[in-house]
């Protein structure tokens, strides 16, 4: 049946191709997932993972961190509320006896969460049965302890941390990140945005307290941050951005300040990727400074155990 259009479809007779093996591939049949053996456990199912994609940037991260941990170089997991209401401090505070963490950044609700926890085994309040008659974000002991323990002459991790030390019962302070951090004096930063925290609102609240403790807290990670040159890992879990924010101003004052800092490693880790950690975590902070940003995208409760395992497999 002859056609009505004034324009006929292209000849393909003419068209030159290449040999498959000549023109090769990125994919190759050596990298692919291996199946997991009965019995292999941790190490098995880590090694059978494919060189693809994700694969070999999870295996990238556990190496960037064993190395940082074998320069005695800084390993920064800075992170959001979420993070801890998954239950992952145990595992985090593991890691940091097993220096694989040397230093923590929190936004202000992972410190609440943390101190939540310290105090009553439990944390995350029902918002949606809450928030019509205003008893969100409204409960005494968080609101009045949490502000109480902020001093001006420390900075907010270190005094939720020492605080914490009479404040926890003892079945709940093993789970806590900030007191264990506290009680091997590994540093712990707040970074504290008003008005984003539910203890601001609490009638002890000191905005003076506030600004300080989480001021000095800024200038204590810059002294971490500049301790990363050649080979230091800083990890931004579950925050989309207070943390990335801070990690980069915190970077260009080092920088400014005279402190050398290139080569490192930087990690997002989240469930979804946002815009500002792509850019000012796994981008921007190696432009004409060498090292490597990854990203990793996975639900917390799984990932952050994964890297673990992997890191105390491959220590073992």
């Amino acid at each position: 049946m002859s056609s009505g259009y004034p324009i006929a479809p292209i000849d393909l007779s003419a068209l030159r191709t290449v040999s498959l093996k000549e023109r090769g591939g990125k994919v190759r049949q050596d990298d692919f997932a291996s199946v997991y053996q009965r019995g292999s456990g941790v190490k098995g199912l880590l090694s059978s993972l494919p060189h693809i994609l994700a694969g070999d940037t999870f295996r990238s991260v556990v190496q960037a961190i064993s190395e940082a941990r074998a320069m005695g170089k800084p390993v920064i997991w800075g992170m959001g509320g979420h993070v801890i209401k998954c239950g992952l401090a145990p595992v985090l505070i593991d890691l940091m006896h097993r220096q694989f963490a040397t230093g923590f950044a929190m936004n202000g609700s992972a410190s609440i969460h943390d101190f939540e926890i310290a105090l009553v085994g439990s944390t995350s309040e029902d918002v949606e049965a809450v928030l019509p008659d205003g008893r969100f974000g409204a409960a005494e002991e968080t609101g009045r302890e949490w502000n109480r323990a902020l001093v001006p002459c420390l900075g907010a991790g270190e005094a939720l941390g020492k605080a914490l030390q009479s404040l926890a019962p003892d079945q709940h302070a093993p789970a806590s990140l900030l007191v264990q951090a506290w009680r091997a004096r590994v540093p712990v930063t707040v970074h504290i945005a008003i008005g984003t925290d539910t203890p601001h609102t609490h009638p002890a609240v000191s905005a003076e307290a506030l600004g300080a403790a989480t001021h000095h807290d800024f200038r204590l990670f810059c002294t971490m941050v500049a301790a990363m040159n050649g080979g230091g890992v800083y990890i931004n879990a579950g925050s989309a951005v207070v943390m990335p924010e801070v990690f980069l101003k915190a970077l260009s004052c080092v920088r400014n300040l005279g402190h050398e800092v290139r080569d490192f490693a930087t990690v997002n880790l989240d469930f979804l990727q946002h815009y500002r950690p792509r850019v000012n975590v796994v981008e921007r902070p190696h432009a004409q400074a060498g090292g490597r940003g990854y990203a990793l995208t996975g639900h917390h409760e799984i990932m952050i155990p994964l890297i673990a395992a992997a890191l105390i497999e491959q220590d073992s």
